[in-house]
């Protein structure tokens, strides 16, 4: 086993409840152009970047009158304005960031747009703990590629191997380990049974169940 020298952690999903707020701005700001989202339907654009997703559902229901540029601007506000309205720091969020920055540096590599990425975790106040942040807008190819989560580890001057993942979406899961990188998936149980969550190397059901232990044994510390 390689030792791990530095963490990458995805964002929405995984540190904060923002899928949720992500699939409500959807549906707020989809519906109002005639597109059906269900209310209660898991994000089937879970883990693409936020142009995908337009692209994605202006394909599926086609609309006239805002450019899908005008609509990102739309839905990334609406995101925003959600998460400082009602946004909540998922369970052992902000101790798993501590005992991974205690152990090397960590960045925050994520398909949310960096300036939103910025917006949240300044809500949260967890900017300043990340040594680096890395949007997958600077990338040609968005997750499932490992493009956003192989700048992170050259931002952070550690191999690609080196770098132990937290993800919560099986695109995620998938990008990390196209990257040769280490792993851990804190899936909702209802992703839980999708194959990508085989290539883990620690699927836990929270946060709140990550071992100090565990992350010694990848860091080569006893």
């Amino acid at each position: 086993m390689t030792i791990v020298r530095a963490t990458l952690f995805d964002m929405d999903g995984l540190l904060f409840d923002t899928e949720v707020l992500w699939h409500e701005a959807e549906v707020e700001v989809f519906g109002s152009l005639g597109v059906e989202i269900s209310e209660v339907e898991d994000r089937s654009t879970k883990g693409m970047y936020v142009t995908e997703v337009v692209a994605y559902w202006r394909e599926r229901y086609p609309w006239s009158g805002p450019s899908n540029e005008e609509v990102t601007v739309r839905l990334l506000q609406r995101v925003g304005d959600l998460v400082e309205e009602k946004g909540r720091e998922l369970p052992g969020a902000r101790r798993a960031v501590e005992e991974a920055r205690q152990r090397g540096p960590i960045a925050l590599a994520s398909s949310t747009p960096l300036a939103l990425i910025e917006r949240i975790l300044s809500h949260f106040d967890l900017l300043d703990a990340f040594s680096s942040l890395h949007s997958a807008e600077f990338e040609e190819f968005g997750k499932p590629h490992p493009a956003v989560f192989l700048r992170a580890a050259a931002n952070l001057e550690v191999r690609p191997e080196q770098c132990l993942v937290f993800e919560d979406s099986a695109a995620g899961v998938v990008a990390a380990a196209a990257g040769r990188m280490q792993i851990v998936a804190v899936p909702t149980p209802g992703d839980r049974p999708l194959p990508a969550f085989g290539l883990a190397d620690l699927v836990l059901d929270s946060l709140e169940d990550l071992s100090p232990e565990w992350l010694n044994d990848r860091f080569g510390r006893s």
